[in-house]
Protein backbone atom coordinates (compact mmCIF):
# COMPACT_ATOMS: atom_id res chain seq x y z
CA UNK A 1 0.00 0.00 0.00
CA UNK A 2 3.04 2.29 0.12
CA UNK A 3 3.27 2.93 -3.62
CA UNK A 4 -0.24 3.77 -4.68
CA UNK A 5 -0.43 4.89 -8.33
CA UNK A 6 -1.40 8.53 -8.79
CA UNK A 7 -4.59 7.53 -10.58
CA UNK A 8 -5.82 5.87 -7.39
CA UNK A 9 -5.11 8.79 -5.10
CA UNK A 10 -7.95 11.03 -3.96
CA UNK A 11 -8.71 13.90 -6.33
CA UNK A 12 -7.23 16.32 -3.87
CA UNK A 13 -4.21 14.16 -3.07
CA UNK A 14 -3.22 16.38 -0.14
CA UNK A 15 -2.47 15.55 3.46
CA UNK A 16 -4.54 18.13 5.38
CA UNK A 17 -1.73 18.56 7.90
CA UNK A 18 0.45 20.10 5.18
CA UNK A 19 2.60 17.01 4.53
CA UNK A 20 2.22 13.75 2.67
CA UNK A 21 1.65 13.11 -1.03
CA UNK A 22 1.74 16.00 -3.43
CA UNK A 23 -1.57 17.25 -4.83
CA UNK A 24 -2.76 15.89 -8.14
CA UNK A 25 -2.65 18.12 -11.19
CA UNK A 26 -6.45 18.40 -11.11
CA UNK A 27 -6.48 19.50 -7.47
CA UNK A 28 -3.71 22.00 -8.12
CA UNK A 29 -5.53 23.46 -11.13
CA UNK A 30 -8.83 23.76 -9.27
CA UNK A 31 -7.04 25.32 -6.30
CA UNK A 32 -5.70 27.90 -8.73
CA UNK A 33 -9.25 28.42 -10.02
CA UNK A 34 -10.56 29.03 -6.50
CA UNK A 35 -7.76 31.48 -5.72
CA UNK A 36 -8.38 33.30 -9.00
CA UNK A 37 -12.07 33.64 -8.16
CA UNK A 38 -11.12 35.06 -4.76
CA UNK A 39 -8.81 37.66 -6.23
CA UNK A 40 -11.15 38.25 -9.15
CA UNK A 41 -14.17 39.13 -7.01
CA UNK A 42 -12.00 41.57 -5.07
CA UNK A 43 -10.93 43.32 -8.28
CA UNK A 44 -14.43 43.16 -9.76
CA UNK A 45 -15.67 45.49 -7.07
CA UNK A 46 -13.07 48.08 -8.06
CA UNK A 47 -14.21 48.68 -11.64
CA UNK A 48 -17.85 47.77 -11.24
CA UNK A 49 -18.28 50.35 -8.45
CA UNK A 50 -16.43 53.03 -10.39
CA UNK A 51 -18.91 52.58 -13.22
CA UNK A 52 -21.79 53.05 -10.76
CA UNK A 53 -20.47 56.21 -9.08
CA UNK A 54 -22.78 58.64 -10.86
CA UNK A 55 -25.83 56.42 -10.32
CA UNK A 56 -25.00 55.96 -6.63
CA UNK A 57 -24.54 59.71 -6.20
CA UNK A 58 -27.87 60.43 -7.86
CA UNK A 59 -29.70 57.79 -5.82
CA UNK A 60 -28.20 58.37 -2.37
CA UNK A 61 -27.07 61.99 -2.70
CA UNK A 62 -23.68 63.56 -2.05
CA UNK A 63 -20.84 64.96 -4.10
CA UNK A 64 -17.39 63.80 -5.12
CA UNK A 65 -16.22 63.50 -1.49
CA UNK A 66 -19.01 61.02 -0.64
CA UNK A 67 -18.22 59.02 -3.77
CA UNK A 68 -14.56 58.96 -2.77
CA UNK A 69 -15.59 57.46 0.57
CA UNK A 70 -17.64 54.76 -1.19
CA UNK A 71 -14.47 53.72 -3.00
CA UNK A 72 -11.98 54.50 -0.23
CA UNK A 73 -13.88 52.78 2.60
CA UNK A 74 -13.28 49.53 0.75
CA UNK A 75 -9.61 50.15 0.06
CA UNK A 76 -8.84 51.55 3.53
CA UNK A 77 -10.19 48.41 5.21
CA UNK A 78 -8.45 46.30 2.57
CA UNK A 79 -5.08 47.93 3.17
CA UNK A 80 -5.34 48.22 6.95
CA UNK A 81 -6.43 44.65 7.74
CA UNK A 82 -4.49 42.73 5.12
CA UNK A 83 -1.39 42.24 7.29
CA UNK A 84 -3.41 40.81 10.15
CA UNK A 85 -5.26 38.60 7.67
CA UNK A 86 -1.96 37.23 6.40
CA UNK A 87 -0.82 36.58 9.96
CA UNK A 88 -4.11 34.80 10.72
CA UNK A 89 -3.51 32.59 7.72
CA UNK A 90 -0.05 31.72 9.00
CA UNK A 91 -1.43 30.98 12.48
CA UNK A 92 -4.72 29.20 11.77
CA UNK A 93 -4.21 27.99 8.22
CA UNK A 94 -4.66 29.90 4.98
CA UNK A 95 -7.47 27.65 3.76
CA UNK A 96 -9.65 28.21 6.81
CA UNK A 97 -9.15 31.96 6.69
CA UNK A 98 -9.67 32.13 2.92
CA UNK A 99 -13.03 30.33 3.17
CA UNK A 100 -14.14 32.61 6.02
CA UNK A 101 -13.17 35.66 3.99
CA UNK A 102 -15.12 34.49 0.94
CA UNK A 103 -18.24 33.94 3.06
CA UNK A 104 -17.90 37.39 4.65
CA UNK A 105 -17.37 39.09 1.29
CA UNK A 106 -20.50 37.46 -0.12
CA UNK A 107 -22.60 38.53 2.88
CA UNK A 108 -21.25 42.10 2.75
CA UNK A 109 -22.14 42.28 -0.94
CA UNK A 110 -25.78 41.61 -0.03
CA UNK A 111 -25.58 44.36 2.58
CA UNK A 112 -24.26 46.78 -0.05
CA UNK A 113 -27.15 45.92 -2.36
CA UNK A 114 -29.66 46.62 0.42
CA UNK A 115 -28.05 49.84 1.73
CA UNK A 116 -30.75 52.49 2.35
CA UNK A 117 -28.36 55.46 2.43
CA UNK A 118 -24.77 56.50 1.80
CA UNK A 119 -23.66 55.84 5.39
CA UNK A 120 -24.96 52.27 5.28
CA UNK A 121 -23.31 51.68 1.91
CA UNK A 122 -19.97 53.03 3.13
CA UNK A 123 -20.20 50.81 6.23
CA UNK A 124 -20.94 47.72 4.14
CA UNK A 125 -18.07 48.63 1.84
CA UNK A 126 -15.79 48.65 4.90
CA UNK A 127 -16.84 45.07 5.65
CA UNK A 128 -16.25 44.14 2.02
CA UNK A 129 -12.77 45.61 2.29
CA UNK A 130 -12.08 43.58 5.43
CA UNK A 131 -13.14 40.42 3.59
CA UNK A 132 -11.01 41.36 0.59
CA UNK A 133 -8.06 41.75 2.97
CA UNK A 134 -8.64 38.17 4.08
CA UNK A 135 -8.98 36.78 0.55
CA UNK A 136 -5.95 38.18 -1.25
CA UNK A 137 -2.93 37.30 0.93
CA UNK A 138 -4.29 33.88 1.77
CA UNK A 139 -4.99 33.12 -1.88
CA UNK A 140 -1.33 33.84 -2.61
CA UNK A 141 -0.21 31.76 0.37
CA UNK A 142 -2.29 28.83 -0.90
CA UNK A 143 -0.78 29.25 -4.37
CA UNK A 144 2.71 29.29 -2.92
CA UNK A 145 1.82 26.12 -1.00
CA UNK A 146 0.41 24.39 -4.07
CA UNK A 147 3.27 25.32 -6.44
CA UNK A 148 6.66 24.52 -4.96
CA UNK A 149 8.61 25.05 -8.20
CA UNK A 150 9.57 28.71 -8.77
CA UNK A 151 8.86 28.69 -12.49
CA UNK A 152 5.51 26.95 -12.04
CA UNK A 153 4.64 29.37 -9.25
CA UNK A 154 5.47 32.33 -11.48
CA UNK A 155 3.13 31.03 -14.19
CA UNK A 156 0.42 30.29 -11.63
CA UNK A 157 0.67 33.85 -10.32
CA UNK A 158 0.31 35.05 -13.90
CA UNK A 159 -2.92 33.05 -14.28
CA UNK A 160 -4.09 34.26 -10.84
CA UNK A 161 -3.52 37.85 -11.96
CA UNK A 162 -5.21 37.08 -15.29
CA UNK A 163 -8.33 35.96 -13.42
CA UNK A 164 -8.43 39.35 -11.78
CA UNK A 165 -7.93 40.94 -15.19
CA UNK A 166 -11.02 39.15 -16.48
CA UNK A 167 -12.94 40.65 -13.58
CA UNK A 168 -11.47 44.09 -14.21
CA UNK A 169 -12.45 43.83 -17.87
CA UNK A 170 -15.93 42.46 -17.27
CA UNK A 171 -16.68 44.86 -14.40
CA UNK A 172 -17.36 48.05 -16.38
CA UNK A 173 -19.28 46.27 -19.15
CA UNK A 174 -21.38 44.04 -16.87
CA UNK A 175 -21.83 46.81 -14.32
CA UNK A 176 -22.91 49.35 -16.90
CA UNK A 177 -25.44 46.93 -18.35
CA UNK A 178 -26.84 45.98 -14.96
CA UNK A 179 -27.15 49.61 -13.88
CA UNK A 180 -28.99 50.49 -17.09
CA UNK A 181 -31.36 47.51 -16.93
CA UNK A 182 -31.86 46.93 -13.20
CA UNK A 183 -30.15 49.64 -11.15
CA UNK A 184 -26.89 50.14 -9.28
CA UNK A 185 -27.81 47.77 -6.45
CA UNK A 186 -27.59 44.80 -8.79
CA UNK A 187 -23.83 45.23 -9.26
CA UNK A 188 -23.23 43.83 -5.78
CA UNK A 189 -25.47 40.81 -6.28
CA UNK A 190 -23.25 39.41 -9.05
CA UNK A 191 -20.81 38.47 -6.28
CA UNK A 192 -23.18 35.79 -4.97
CA UNK A 193 -22.60 33.06 -7.60
CA UNK A 194 -18.88 33.85 -7.66
CA UNK A 195 -18.71 33.53 -3.90
CA UNK A 196 -20.55 30.23 -3.83
CA UNK A 197 -18.35 28.74 -6.55
CA UNK A 198 -15.14 29.93 -4.90
CA UNK A 199 -16.21 28.61 -1.51
CA UNK A 200 -16.93 25.13 -2.85
CA UNK A 201 -13.72 24.87 -4.89
CA UNK A 202 -11.55 26.05 -2.01
CA UNK A 203 -13.22 23.70 0.47
CA UNK A 204 -13.01 20.71 -1.85
CA UNK A 205 -9.59 21.04 -3.50
CA UNK A 206 -7.27 23.45 -1.69
CA UNK A 207 -4.69 21.97 0.67
CA UNK A 208 -4.24 23.52 4.08
CA UNK A 209 -0.97 25.30 4.79
CA UNK A 210 1.28 24.53 7.73
CA UNK A 211 0.00 26.24 10.84
CA UNK A 212 2.30 28.33 13.03
CA UNK A 213 0.61 28.31 16.43
CA UNK A 214 3.17 30.75 17.79
CA UNK A 215 2.19 33.40 15.25
CA UNK A 216 0.51 36.10 17.32
CA UNK A 217 -1.96 38.85 16.40
CA UNK A 218 -0.73 42.39 16.97
CA UNK A 219 -3.90 44.24 18.02
CA UNK A 220 -2.21 47.56 19.01
CA UNK A 221 -0.43 47.57 15.66
CA UNK A 222 -3.71 46.87 13.89
CA UNK A 223 -5.51 49.73 15.65
CA UNK A 224 -2.77 52.26 14.89
CA UNK A 225 -2.60 51.11 11.24
CA UNK A 226 -6.34 51.60 10.73
CA UNK A 227 -6.26 55.00 12.43
CA UNK A 228 -3.22 56.23 10.49
CA UNK A 229 -4.57 55.23 7.08
CA UNK A 230 -8.10 56.43 7.85
CA UNK A 231 -6.98 59.89 8.98
CA UNK A 232 -4.60 60.24 6.02
CA UNK A 233 -7.29 59.37 3.49
CA UNK A 234 -9.83 61.56 5.26
CA UNK A 235 -7.52 64.57 5.30
CA UNK A 236 -6.75 64.23 1.58
CA UNK A 237 -10.37 63.65 0.58
CA UNK A 238 -11.76 66.51 2.63
CA UNK A 239 -8.88 68.76 1.55
CA UNK A 240 -10.38 68.84 -1.93
CA UNK A 241 -13.70 70.23 -0.68
CA UNK A 242 -12.78 72.16 2.49
CA UNK A 243 -9.44 73.50 1.28
CA UNK A 244 -5.94 72.47 2.32
CA UNK A 245 -5.71 75.25 4.92
CA UNK A 246 -8.84 74.06 6.74
CA UNK A 247 -8.18 73.37 10.46
CA UNK A 248 -10.01 70.06 10.07
CA UNK A 249 -7.70 68.98 7.24
CA UNK A 250 -4.55 70.13 9.02
CA UNK A 251 -5.66 68.29 12.17
CA UNK A 252 -6.26 65.17 10.09
CA UNK A 253 -2.70 65.20 8.77
CA UNK A 254 -1.36 65.82 12.29
CA UNK A 255 -3.29 62.88 13.76
CA UNK A 256 -2.11 60.70 10.87
CA UNK A 257 1.50 61.59 11.66
CA UNK A 258 1.01 60.70 15.32
CA UNK A 259 -0.55 57.32 14.57
CA UNK A 260 2.06 56.58 11.88
CA UNK A 261 4.86 57.17 14.39
CA UNK A 262 3.05 55.05 16.98
CA UNK A 263 2.63 52.26 14.43
CA UNK A 264 6.33 52.16 13.58
CA UNK A 265 7.26 52.40 17.27
CA UNK A 266 4.93 49.53 18.12
CA UNK A 267 6.12 47.32 15.26
CA UNK A 268 9.78 47.87 16.20
CA UNK A 269 9.16 46.69 19.76
CA UNK A 270 6.33 44.15 19.52
CA UNK A 271 7.35 40.53 20.22
CA UNK A 272 5.24 39.42 17.24
CA UNK A 273 4.63 42.52 15.11
CA UNK A 274 1.90 42.78 12.52
CA UNK A 275 4.54 44.14 10.14
CA UNK A 276 7.98 42.61 10.84
CA UNK A 277 10.24 45.54 10.00
CA UNK A 278 13.21 43.22 9.53
CA UNK A 279 11.64 41.99 6.29
CA UNK A 280 12.53 45.35 4.79
CA UNK A 281 16.23 44.63 5.30
CA UNK A 282 15.85 42.54 2.15
CA UNK A 283 16.26 45.19 -0.55
CA UNK A 284 14.13 43.41 -3.13
CA UNK A 285 11.29 42.90 -0.65
CA UNK A 286 11.33 46.58 0.33
CA UNK A 287 11.59 47.74 -3.27
CA UNK A 288 8.75 45.61 -4.65
CA UNK A 289 6.53 46.79 -1.79
CA UNK A 290 7.29 50.43 -2.64
CA UNK A 291 6.68 49.86 -6.35
CA UNK A 292 3.33 48.25 -5.56
CA UNK A 293 2.30 51.42 -3.71
CA UNK A 294 3.46 53.78 -6.47
CA UNK A 295 1.80 51.83 -9.28
CA UNK A 296 -1.57 51.77 -7.53
CA UNK A 297 -1.43 55.48 -6.73
CA UNK A 298 -1.19 56.11 -10.46
CA UNK A 299 -3.47 53.52 -12.04
CA UNK A 300 -6.34 53.25 -9.57
CA UNK A 301 -6.39 56.98 -8.91
CA UNK A 302 -6.76 57.54 -12.65
CA UNK A 303 -9.51 54.91 -12.98
CA UNK A 304 -11.53 56.86 -10.41
CA UNK A 305 -11.17 60.27 -12.07
CA UNK A 306 -11.64 58.87 -15.59
CA UNK A 307 -14.93 57.31 -14.45
CA UNK A 308 -16.09 60.75 -13.34
CA UNK A 309 -14.74 62.32 -16.55
CA UNK A 310 -16.70 59.97 -18.80
CA UNK A 311 -19.95 60.42 -16.89
CA UNK A 312 -19.89 63.97 -15.52
CA UNK A 313 -17.90 65.78 -18.23
CA UNK A 314 -18.66 63.71 -21.36
CA UNK A 315 -22.18 62.81 -20.25
CA UNK A 316 -21.83 59.09 -20.93
CA UNK A 317 -24.31 56.67 -19.41
CA UNK A 318 -23.09 53.93 -17.02
CA UNK A 319 -23.28 51.40 -19.86
CA UNK A 320 -21.33 53.65 -22.22
CA UNK A 321 -18.78 54.26 -19.49
CA UNK A 322 -18.44 50.52 -19.05
CA UNK A 323 -17.82 50.11 -22.76
CA UNK A 324 -15.22 52.88 -22.63
CA UNK A 325 -13.21 50.94 -20.04
CA UNK A 326 -13.40 47.55 -21.80
CA UNK A 327 -10.40 48.08 -24.15
CA UNK A 328 -8.32 49.45 -21.28
CA UNK A 329 -9.11 46.60 -18.92
CA UNK A 330 -9.16 43.96 -21.63
CA UNK A 331 -5.52 44.63 -22.49
CA UNK A 332 -4.43 43.50 -19.03
CA UNK A 333 -5.47 39.85 -19.44
CA UNK A 334 -3.27 38.74 -22.36
CA UNK A 335 -0.32 40.72 -21.01
CA UNK A 336 -0.69 39.03 -17.59
CA UNK A 337 -0.33 35.69 -19.35
CA UNK A 338 2.70 36.81 -21.37
CA UNK A 339 4.48 38.54 -18.48
CA UNK A 340 5.88 35.38 -16.79
CA UNK A 341 7.48 34.23 -20.05
CA UNK A 342 8.92 37.69 -20.70
CA UNK A 343 10.35 37.58 -17.19
CA UNK A 344 12.04 34.26 -17.90
CA UNK A 345 13.94 35.86 -20.78
CA UNK A 346 14.83 39.36 -19.55
CA UNK A 347 14.43 39.06 -15.78
CA UNK A 348 11.88 40.44 -13.33
CA UNK A 349 13.44 43.90 -12.78
CA UNK A 350 13.58 44.70 -16.50
CA UNK A 351 10.00 43.48 -17.00
CA UNK A 352 8.71 45.55 -14.06
CA UNK A 353 10.55 48.65 -15.28
CA UNK A 354 9.26 48.21 -18.84
CA UNK A 355 5.68 47.97 -17.58
CA UNK A 356 6.03 51.10 -15.45
CA UNK A 357 7.57 53.10 -18.33
CA UNK A 358 4.83 51.98 -20.73
CA UNK A 359 2.10 53.08 -18.30
CA UNK A 360 3.88 56.41 -17.73
CA UNK A 361 4.07 56.95 -21.49
CA UNK A 362 0.32 56.40 -21.70
CA UNK A 363 -0.24 59.05 -19.02
CA UNK A 364 1.96 61.60 -20.78
CA UNK A 365 0.28 60.92 -24.13
CA UNK A 366 -3.13 61.61 -22.54
CA UNK A 367 -2.21 65.12 -21.36
CA UNK A 368 -3.92 66.65 -24.39
CA UNK A 369 -7.34 65.49 -23.15
CA UNK A 370 -10.05 68.16 -23.04
CA UNK A 371 -13.74 68.27 -22.13
CA UNK A 372 -14.74 67.61 -25.74
CA UNK A 373 -12.00 65.12 -26.64
CA UNK A 374 -13.21 62.13 -28.63
CA UNK A 375 -12.94 58.81 -26.83
CA UNK A 376 -11.04 57.33 -29.78
CA UNK A 377 -8.40 60.04 -29.46
CA UNK A 378 -7.40 58.68 -26.04
CA UNK A 379 -8.23 54.98 -26.41
CA UNK A 380 -4.70 53.86 -27.30
CA UNK A 381 -3.23 55.85 -24.45
CA UNK A 382 -5.58 54.18 -21.96
CA UNK A 383 -4.63 50.77 -23.35
CA UNK A 384 -0.94 51.62 -22.90
CA UNK A 385 -1.54 52.45 -19.22
CA UNK A 386 -3.25 49.14 -18.52
CA UNK A 387 -0.82 47.12 -20.64
CA UNK A 388 2.03 48.37 -18.49
CA UNK A 389 0.11 47.35 -15.37
CA UNK A 390 -0.52 43.88 -16.77
CA UNK A 391 3.15 43.46 -17.60
CA UNK A 392 4.57 44.40 -14.21
CA UNK A 393 2.16 42.85 -11.68
CA UNK A 394 3.00 39.12 -12.13
CA UNK A 395 6.80 39.51 -11.85
CA UNK A 396 6.35 42.03 -9.04
CA UNK A 397 4.24 39.57 -7.06
CA UNK A 398 6.37 36.52 -7.80
CA UNK A 399 9.60 38.39 -6.98
CA UNK A 400 8.31 39.51 -3.61
CA UNK A 401 7.11 36.01 -2.71
CA UNK A 402 10.46 34.58 -3.77
CA UNK A 403 12.38 37.06 -1.60
CA UNK A 404 11.23 35.51 1.70
CA UNK A 405 11.13 32.01 3.12
CA UNK A 406 7.95 30.06 2.36
CA UNK A 407 6.84 30.03 5.99
CA UNK A 408 6.36 33.80 5.73
CA UNK A 409 4.47 33.73 2.43
CA UNK A 410 1.25 34.92 4.08
CA UNK A 411 2.76 37.99 5.70
CA UNK A 412 4.81 38.76 2.58
CA UNK A 413 1.73 38.66 0.37
CA UNK A 414 -0.04 40.80 2.95
CA UNK A 415 2.67 43.46 2.85
CA UNK A 416 2.58 43.69 -0.94
CA UNK A 417 -1.17 43.98 -1.08
CA UNK A 418 -1.27 46.38 1.89
CA UNK A 419 1.12 48.72 0.11
CA UNK A 420 -0.78 48.37 -3.16
CA UNK A 421 -4.13 49.09 -1.53
CA UNK A 422 -2.62 51.98 0.41
CA UNK A 423 -1.56 53.30 -2.98
CA UNK A 424 -5.15 52.94 -4.20
CA UNK A 425 -6.44 54.86 -1.19
CA UNK A 426 -3.93 57.66 -1.74
CA UNK A 427 -4.55 57.76 -5.50
CA UNK A 428 -8.35 58.01 -5.18
CA UNK A 429 -8.08 60.52 -2.34
CA UNK A 430 -5.47 62.72 -4.03
CA UNK A 431 -6.74 62.65 -7.61
CA UNK A 432 -10.35 62.89 -6.44
CA UNK A 433 -9.51 66.00 -4.42
CA UNK A 434 -7.86 67.56 -7.49
CA UNK A 435 -11.03 67.19 -9.59
CA UNK A 436 -13.47 67.83 -6.72
CA UNK A 437 -14.55 71.22 -8.01
CA UNK A 438 -16.41 70.94 -11.33
CA UNK A 439 -14.98 74.23 -12.64
CA UNK A 440 -11.45 72.91 -12.15
CA UNK A 441 -12.11 69.32 -13.23
CA UNK A 442 -9.93 69.31 -16.36
CA UNK A 443 -7.04 71.07 -14.62
CA UNK A 444 -7.27 68.47 -11.87
CA UNK A 445 -7.31 65.65 -14.42
CA UNK A 446 -4.20 67.03 -16.12
CA UNK A 447 -2.44 67.34 -12.75
CA UNK A 448 -3.42 63.75 -11.96
CA UNK A 449 -1.88 62.51 -15.21
CA UNK A 450 1.37 64.37 -14.49
CA UNK A 451 1.58 62.95 -10.97
CA UNK A 452 0.78 59.45 -12.21
CA UNK A 453 3.51 59.59 -14.85
CA UNK A 454 5.98 60.85 -12.25
CA UNK A 455 5.37 58.09 -9.74
CA UNK A 456 5.47 55.40 -12.44
CA UNK A 457 8.81 56.64 -13.76
CA UNK A 458 10.09 56.75 -10.18
CA UNK A 459 9.14 53.08 -9.82
CA UNK A 460 11.01 52.18 -13.03
CA UNK A 461 14.15 54.06 -12.00
CA UNK A 462 14.08 52.51 -8.52
CA UNK A 463 13.95 48.90 -9.74
CA UNK A 464 16.65 49.44 -12.38
CA UNK A 465 18.92 51.31 -9.97
CA UNK A 466 18.58 48.60 -7.35
CA UNK A 467 19.36 45.92 -9.91
CA UNK A 468 22.47 47.68 -11.16
CA UNK A 469 23.84 48.15 -7.63
CA UNK A 470 22.87 44.80 -6.13
CA UNK A 471 21.98 42.37 -8.89
CA UNK A 472 23.03 39.32 -6.92
CA UNK A 473 20.19 39.84 -4.42
CA UNK A 474 17.34 39.68 -6.97
CA UNK A 475 15.01 36.81 -6.16
CA UNK A 476 17.25 35.51 -3.33
CA UNK A 477 15.25 34.23 -0.33
CA UNK A 478 15.65 36.24 2.81
CA UNK A 479 17.89 34.47 5.22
Amino acid sequence: MRNIPLAYKPACGIDRRGSGPAPSRLATSLTLAAMSLGYGVVQLDVTIVNTALNAIGTSLGGGVAELQWVVSAYTIAFAAFILTAGALGDRIGAKRIFIAGFALFTAASVACALAPNAAALISARCVQGLAAAILVPNSLALLSHAYADEKARGRAVGIWAAGASVALTAGPFVGGGLITLVGWRSIFLVNLPIGLAGLWLAWRFAGETTRSAQRGIDLPGQVTAVAALGFLAGAIIEGGSLGWSSPFVIAGFAVFAIFAVLFVWREARAPQPMLPLRLFKNRMFALTSLIGLLVNVAIYGLIFVLSLYFQQINGLSPFETGLAFVPMMGAVLPVNLIAPRVTEYVGAPATIAAGAVLSAAGCVATLGIAADTSYWAICLQLIAMSTGLGLLVPPLTSTLLGSVEKSRAGIAAGVLNATRQTGSVLGVALFGSLVGQSAAFMAGLHASLVIAAGVLLTAAVAILWSTSTNLSRVGRPDS
